[in-house]
């Protein structure tokens, strides 16, 4: 079957089976393989994609499901050189530790702060509770998107 959709904001037209999984599609067939698989059963959210700016486990969606939607991947949340200030700041707090979950937990990130830009700890912790860190490096996790949402809002 044949579907069309933006990734990272470039149009895609791909033939793939009704079965593909949109994980497999974006690391098999499309190259990105910053999204990672872990569990496979939507448990971990390691595969944590954007849907129309929204977060999908992309694992548990079928590729037909991507006809005329845009899906941003981690390899499309910066744009040039320089990291999205959620990026920046999982850097500037060492919230990467073995970094295989980090596009899963950024890409959480991103719809979270885009409904919650002034968030509380707690919401933080609940927001990304279905993000798993192998590493328990969660309390650096959480500084890192308490102050990507404060330089998002300009108060640094």
């Amino acid at each position: 079957m044949k579907i069309v959709f933006e990734l990272n904001g470039i149009k895609q037209e791909i033939d793939c089976l009704p079965d593909s999984r949109v994980v497999d599609l974006l690391r098999e067939e499309l190259g990105h393989t910053g999204t990672k698989e872990a569990c496979g059963s939507g448990e971990c959210g390691a595969c944590t994609i954007l849907v129309d700016g929204v977060s999908k486990l992309s694992c548990l969606m079928l590729a037909a499901q991507l006809q005329g939607r845009s899906i941003t991947t981690i390899e499309g949340m910066s744009s040039g050189k320089k990291l999205h200030p959620i990026q920046q700041a999982f850097v500037d707090k060492g919230a990467v530790q073995c970094g295989f979950c980090s596009p899963g937990m950024l890409m959480a990130t991103v719809d979270f702060l885009q409904r919650n830009p002034a968030p509380d700890r707690q919401q933080i912790r609940t927001a990304l509770s279905g993000n798993l860190c192998r590493c328990t490096g969660y309390q650096k996790i959480i500084d890192a998107v308490e102050s990507a949402a404060a330089e998002m809002r300009d108060e640094l």
